[in-house]
């Protein structure tokens, strides 16, 4: 499969200088997708460095290349520390996340990621879950319907969305991407049609990859394999994800409290790299505008 037509990866120079690779470094991409990251990150290593690359996806580890330096995880990155003790791996240098979602999902009619193609509502990332997006439409309550499109689509009228798919699902099944659309569209301001469309289908994709305790698990793991002086990048693509990773990167903690001793010095183990998230170029976004909402955020191992 082309990785270039499976996914570009957004800020590669940015990410790669960030990391600030050590050729004989031991480095983890958590979310290998197209590959972009990864090859970036291997054509930086020497014969002793190696890259550990994660993804869940069939069709992305599809994506994997042939190198003495690369090993292709097919799992899950939530699953980071138990790996790598797998692989006797003690320490790593340097942790990549790019949270993004793999263009090849958007653009694949069958995976059901995307509110402009007809088809089944699935949006799983492991094809072999059990719960996707059709089955959380047909079995949530009214409530939990409103509560993860207010929480993970940050939408005003989640109340009424929610009701009025409960109430259509009592009349025939909401299995597919045409279904739900005819039922949520007069629940939307037409001027925002898209925007609003984009943040249902976000709200419920992340319910059903649960994307928001996988990152949780994933950035608290980080702390275990992250040796004193590795960096951790991650790239984020909605506010949800932004201001978890920027809580944690400045306290070194999911609440985002920062601890103190008694002379008031901060007792985070990670140090800022990036004050502020790096974004994308006016160009970058120009040639590719999937980009636009990236965010970076580098921060170091005490």
């Amino acid at each position: 499969m082309n990785q270039e037509v499976y996914h570009v990866p957004a800020l590669l120079p940015e990410t790669i200088s960030g990391l600030q690779i050590n050729p004989d470094g031991i480095y983890v991409d958590a979310t290998f997708g197209g590959g972009g990251h990864s090859r970036a990150i291997v054509s930086e290593l020497s014969p002793k460095g190696h890259l550990y690359s994660f993804d869940q996806d069939e069709e992305a580890v599809a994506n994997a290349f042939d190198d003495s330096r690369f090993t292709i995880v097919y799992s899950n990155f939530r699953y980071l520390s138990n790996f790598m003790r797998y692989y006797d791996v003690e320490g790593v240098d340097g942790i990549l996340a790019d949270l993004g979602v793999s263009f090849h999902h958007f653009d694949d009619k069958e995976r059901g990621f995307s509110f402009r193609w007809e088809g089944r509502l699935d949006m799983r990332m492991n094809q072999k879950a059990s719960k996707d997006a059709s089955w959380i439409i047909e079995n949530y309550t009214e409530e939990q319907l409103s509560d993860l499109f207010y929480l993970y689509g940050e939408l005003k009228n989640s109340r009424r969305l929610a009701s009025v798919i409960v109430k259509a699902r009592s009349q025939s099944k909401i299995d597919t991407v045409e279904k739900l659309l005819d039922i949520v569209k007069p629940m939307i301001n037409p001027r925002q049609e898209k925007k609003e469309l984009a943040q249902i289908f976000q709200a419920l994709r992340i319910e059903v990859n649960g994307e928001i305790e996988v990152l949780k698990s994933f950035l608290e793991q980080s702390l275990k394999v992250l040796k004193p002086g590795g960096r951790l990048a991650v790239i984020t693509y909605h506010s949800l994800e932004d201001r978890l990773v920027k809580n944690f990167m400045r306290s070194g903690n999911l609440s985002g409290n920062v601890d103190k001793d008694f002379y008031g010095r901060n007792l985070s183990p990670l140090k800022l790299i990036t004050s502020k998230p790096i974004v994308p170029s006016d160009e970058e976004v120009e040639r590719n505008p999937r980009s636009r909402s990236a965010k970076l955020r580098i921060a170091e191992m005490i």
